[in-house]
């Protein structure tokens, strides 16, 4: 498989992004996770944090917060938060790891600590951060996935929550812990909390990669569906018209 360069878009068809040919059973897991025929996952009805789990979450008083999310390829994460009403900015990176390893070919190597992330500024004014958990596990991504998100796979694809104040981190538990009990999910959820220690931007060509490449199969096949289901499930969220990184 051509790995992707700046003048190379990357290519997610056959056997997912992920450096598989790297890994044992490379075939067979390409075979399980990968195929023409396959389907986004399906998005979940989910009900938004409750009272007791937002308890101690600060009305908004800033101008802008900041939150990282991770959940398989961030082509996908950053289009679903670039369709929200309120974000700001949601730019693709890597966090997790160290500054030196933060480049996309280092990443996918699976070696590095790093997830494929999004860094998501909003107006808490407009969208509150209990919103855009609502999202985050409803259609951005299926939490249940540990340590994939079909079809990719490998720890940088894993489900995390980078959080930037202990408030964010007591909602996020909250929640988690919320939707466990309630069963909304199929299987428990494997999301991670982690203090965001470093937010590194992905390379030019991986930014507002869904809006420019449309018609890539991957994107048409698992991306376009989230933002749909955005649209259907939430839309007193949704924006048509996508804020894009300059």
């Amino acid at each position: 498989m051509t790995r992707p360069t700046a003048s190379t878009p990357p290519s997610r068809f056959a056997i997912g992004k992920g450096n598989l040919l790297l890994m044992a059973g490379a075939v067979v897991l390409a075979a399980m996770y990968w195929s023409p025929n396959a389907v986004a996952e399906k998005p979940v009805a989910i009900p938004p944090p409750s009272a007791q789990a937002l308890a101690g979450l600060a009305p908004a008083t800033q101008a802008s917060e900041t939150v990282v999310f991770a959940g398989g390829c961030f082509w996908g994460i950053q289009a679903v938060f670039q369709h929200t009403n309120g974000v700001l900015e949601a730019v693709s990176g890597y966090a997790g790891g160290k500054k030196s390893d933060a480049d996309y070919e280092t990443v996918s190597g699976g070696r590095t600590g790093h997830a494929e992330v999004v860094q998501v500024r909003f107006d808490p004014k407009l969208v509150s951060y209990a919103q855009l958990l609502q999202i985050y596990f409803s259609v951005a991504h299926d939490p249940t996935q540990l340590n994939r998100q079909y079809p990719d796979v490998g720890t940088q694809y894993r489900s995390a929550v980078f959080y930037t104040s202990p408030a964010q981190k007591a909602v996020t538990e909250r929640y988690i812990a919320e939707l466990d009990t309630a069963k909304v999910f199929p299987a428990k959820i494997v999301t991670q909390l982690n203090p965001l220690n470093g937010f590194y931007p992905a390379e030019k060509y991986h930014q507002n990669y869904a809006t420019l490449h449309p018609d890539a199969q991957y994107i048409a096949q698992f991306d376009l569906p989230k933002i749909a289901n955005l649209k259907t499930l939430l839309p007193a969220v949704y924006r048509d018209k996508p804020v894009l990184v300059n």
